[in-house]
């Protein structure tokens, strides 16, 4: 190490870079490298090597995102079904139900007809189906609400969760409206209807 105006010489001090650096030894002399490089590569390597053990063992929820993404853990509970009894609170109470013939309609009593299952089919959408009658909740172009016996574009709605915990059903191809319920349980058309109404309002409960 050497300042202005002295001659160069060797310096012990590990803070001069110069002079103490890995891969030089107290003295001056070169300390062993790995073999297939320098020590600082084979450090680096080892770094990746133990980061990326590390990650393989945490749980698909704890990884960083990027891992999630391609492990598929974004997915939007694809595949998981829910048994519910949609309930909308208008007149004396009514749960959603899907008769034998493919009526919809509603009923004040916890019925086998009133027993729905919710399928995602994709983020944030799902299927509504008759547990007992297996037909599937649907709405045509003019806001009415039937039962299919085959899944169709029309058998899809949007699930939306709304500040009072209640959810809305919005028709996925017919963006504006909704599954309703008059205060006498019948079914009312999609397009004569908004979430701000209590009739389009839901709970789901077992």
């Amino acid at each position: 190490c050497r300042g202005p105006g002295r001659p160069r010489r060797r310096c012990s001090r590990r803070s001069c870079w110069p002079c103490w650096r890995p891969g030089r030894a107290e003295g001056g002399a070169a300390a062993p490298t790995a073999p297939n490089g320098t020590l600082e590569a084979e450090l680096e390597r080892r770094w990746e090597s133990l980061v990326a053990r590390s990650l393989a063992r945490l749980p698909v929820a704890a990884q960083p995102k990027e891992a999630a993404v391609q492990s598929g853990a974004g997915d939007y509970l694809l595949g998981i079904k829910r048994l519910r009894r949609l309930y909308c609170n208008v007149g004396i109470g009514f749960h959603l139900q899907v008769l034998p013939d493919g009526r919809i309609g509603g009923v004040h009593a916890d019925t086998g007809d009133s027993l729905l299952e919710l399928s995602p089919v994709e983020r944030g959408v799902v299927s509504i189906s008759g547990v007992a009658s297996r037909f599937f909740v649907a709405m045509s172009s003019k806001g009415k609400l039937y039962g299919s016996p085959f899944f169709t574009d029309e058998c899809k709605f949007k699930e939306m969760l709304l500040p009072n915990n209640y959810n809305a059903y919005e028709s996925h191809k017919y963006p504006g409206m909704f599954i309703a319920l008059s205060k006498n349980g019948k079914t009312k058309k999609g397009n004569r209807v908004s979430p701000t109404m209590k009739v389009t309002h839901f709970l789901p409960r077992l």
